[in-house]
């Protein structure tokens, strides 16, 4: 297949002028101020209490070019670990505590996958990739995949049928982890229902690696991170992260202690930390960044990621790697259209076109430990945004 040619977003010598975020308020925004204000002290209020949904959060949040927010309450790290006998955390006295602030990079957990999903639809824009093409058409060697006709469309419509994950972090190399992934069929018929699994970005960084000639964290910091000008963005470590779980057996699926700084993906982890699930840091104020270029048609400043064509193809129902018109995360009733992705240690973004609205909500909910998800926090978040843009 052909290798990329050189890497998306040069601005083509800065024939391009659109519009970058600029601080700003509500009013500014065009939002409504007083649902704006219900926005922040709600979302300030998670941190609070002995057992809060997060310890710290970051709240980006604006219109148009206007970041109408940009709020962090409560702590980076907060525990030094977690005690099961009393199924709490070990809080850290108050001087070793890390305050989060708006520029604390977090694991983005599956919000890595938009990443992925971005450098694919890069690759569709070139002609390198077939959205319909099987994957047997870049990777024949993975058997499973080429004998049930998985395309490429499938992988980033999590529509492929193959489970959610594979215990990789229990295999004994990395030869080992990639037979696994290459024997791995699929549970039900391609096509013919909705399944989220991880299985399909790993996948579909294997199609990109072998298309372009490239890593996956190559192609994100070339054609992603760089020309938007995302400089907190990347794959780990990252020393200055917010903390997230300490990860043990049983809760977790491997023995690894407190982690900060390090990809809390069990299977990330054992391959290395760079995946095309998990595996990215960043901050609140690079992913408004994304949020900002992708509303704008793929570009920003001086730079194109992608073309606009090809932004309405990766947002349009049911979306290419983005969730869309979900309101268990996106609020009830989001304007038709939103979209967004979660990720599991607390991070969620959403963008809503039909507004020019966008919202990006980090924490770190697994910090002491995992939990079962609440995502009613994040979808109040998101209705009253909506509220705010509807309201003005």
């Amino acid at each position: 297949m052909p290798a990329l040619r050189r890497p998306y977003g040069d601005g083509g010598g800065g024939e391009l002028n659109t519009p970058r975020l600029r601080p700003g308020t509500a009013e500014g925004a065009g939002l409504d101020p007083e649902e704006i204000g219900h926005l922040v002290r709600e979302v300030r209020a998670l941190t609070e209490g002995e057992r809060p949904w997060a310890p710290g959060v970051v709240v980006v949040a604006g219109r148009g070019p206007v970041v109408a927010v940009a709020e962090a309450a409560g702590w980076a790290v907060r525990y030094a670990s977690y005690d099961e006998g009393t199924d709490s955390g070990v809080e850290l006295p108050p001087e070793a505590r890390v305050p989060m602030t708006v520029d604390t990079p977090f694991d983005l957990a599956s919000l890595t996958k938009l990443f992925t999903s971005v450098a694919a639809v890069q690759q569709l824009e070139r002609g390198t990739l077939g959205l319909d093409a099987p994957v047997a058409a870049y990777l024949p060697e993975f058997t499973a995949a080429a004998e049930h006709g998985i395309t490429v469309r499938q992988l980033l419509t999590h529509t492929s049928g193959l489970r959610p994950e594979l215990p990789l972090h229990d295999l004994p190399s990395a030869a080992a982890r990639l037979a696994a992934l290459r024997a791995e069929a699929p549970l039900t018929g391609p096509g013919t229902a909705y399944r989220y699994s991880d299985l399909n970005l790993l996948l579909l960084q294997h199609v990109l690696e072998r298309v372009t000639g490239r890593p996956l964290d190559a192609l994100v910091r070339d054609g992603i991170t760089r020309p938007l000008g995302m400089a907190a963005t990347r794959f780990g470590p990252c020393p200055g992260a917010a903390a997230t779980e300490d990860q043990r057996r049983p809760w977790g699926k491997v023995n690894r202690g407190m982690l900060r700084g390090v990809v809390h993906d069990e299977n990330a982890w054992a391959l290395g930390g760079v995946a095309g699930h998990a595996g990215l840091f960043s901050t609140g104020r690079d992913l408004a960044v994304l949020c900002r270029a992708l509303l704008s048609g793929g570009a920003y400043g001086t730079a194109r990621v992608l073309g606009a064509d090809h932004v309405r193809l990766m947002l349009a129902p049911p979306g290419l790697g983005f969730a869309v018109d979900q309101p268990w995360f996106m609020g009830d009733p989001a304007p038709a259209g939103t979209a967004g992705h979660t990720g599991f240690t607390g991070t969620s973004l959403l963008l809503d076109p039909t507004t020019d609205t966008f919202l990006v909500l980090l924490a770190n909910t697994v910090h002491p430990r995992r939990r079962p998800p609440d995502n009613g926090p994040r979808a109040a978040a998101a209705t009253r945004l909506f509220r705010a843009a509807r309201g003005r």
